[in-house]
């Protein structure tokens, strides 16, 4: 069975952007700001904290924490090889939002 995110990822739509929310564990190698600057500012990719759990502990930051992005393939290719590289757990959902006419 695969799931929506891996779906998403085998589309053939690459320009489609999709709603998600992610979640990312903060393990104390990188601070909150500045992984938040990196998504924002390096991979031109807009966010929404929908939450977050954040200790600092002698300059390090530690928690978990939630983004709303709308984000195409690639973006998130992008993303998630980011957070792979600099060993920060993270789990993906399919946002879906039923919406009235």
């Amino acid at each position: 069975m695969t799931t929506p995110t891996a779906q998403f990822l085998q589309s053939n739509l690459p320009s489609i952007k999709k709603e998600l929310v992610i979640e990312i564990e903060l393990n104390g190698k990188m601070k909150f700001e500045n992984l938040l600057d990196c998504i924002h500012i390096q991979m031109g990719i807009n966010y929404k904290v929908l939450c977050a759990n954040v200790e600092y502990k002698n300059g390090a930051n530690f928690g978990s924490f939630q983004l709303y992005l709308k984000v195409t393939a690639e973006e998130y290719s992008q993303l998630e090889f980011f957070l792979n590289k600099n060993k920060l757990l993270n789990t993906t959902v399919e946002y879906t939002c039923r919406k009235y006419f």
